[in-house]
């Protein structure tokens, strides 16, 4: 969710009972490819979003993030649960052994302990829309590109933007080429 700039609803379904194949991801909705220049991504096939059109299916692209790397991530999840491709994408099994999907309010609660163990508060499911946003911002991807990724039609994508002041001289400034030995002047006589 975080690296795809995803809703958590995306990626999980309200209740065990309520995944639906047509609606939800699915092992089969994840694809390894290869871009021009042979670095690997995997495009998911999001079924159904709130920005689209009944039947279309949106684009998610991941793709190499280092060690936090999310296409990594999904061939360690195929790995430890293994499953068929109409099984959800993000599953467990249980105790017999049966796939389960992953339940949103589960999820989050497993999150947010783990959070609040480390004194981080808590995240709420568009956590990782906005949290994705503003990761790529500070790493200077164009904020256009950003809204294209993570499905923005408008610039409302701009409010969920936390802590946008520390990004936006990134892209709102003139570059000035950095003097050795001039010493930075204080933010007070600024």
């Amino acid at each position: 969710a975080f690296f795809g700039m995803m809703r958590f609803g995306e990626i999980s379904s309200r209740s065990r009972s309520s995944f639906d194949k047509s609606k939800h991801l699915t092992r089969k909705d994840a694809l390894l490819g290869f871009d021009m220049n042979g670095s690997r991504y995997v495009r998911l096939d999001l079924p159904c979003a709130k920005t689209a059109r009944p039947g279309e299916i949106q684009f998610i692209y991941l793709t190499n993030q280092g060690s936090l790397c999310p296409i990594d991530a999904l061939n360690n999840l195929a790995s430890v649960v293994p499953a068929r491709a109409g099984d959800p994408l993000f599953s467990w099994r249980d105790h017999h052994g049966d796939i389960r999907p992953m339940v949103h309010s589960t999820a989050l609660r497993y999150i947010n302990n783990i959070l609040q163990e480390g004194d981080f508060g808590t995240s709420f499911g568009h956590s990782f829309r906005i949290g994705g946003a503003s990761f790529f911002l500070a790493r200077g991807v164009s904020p256009e590109i950003v809204r294209i990724a993570g499905r923005w039609k408008s610039l409302a994508y701009e409010l969920y933007i936390r802590a946008f002041e520390q990004v936006a001289s990134l892209h709102l400034s003139i570059r000035q080429p950095s003097v050795v030995g001039v010493a930075a002047v204080p933010a007070a006589v600024v």
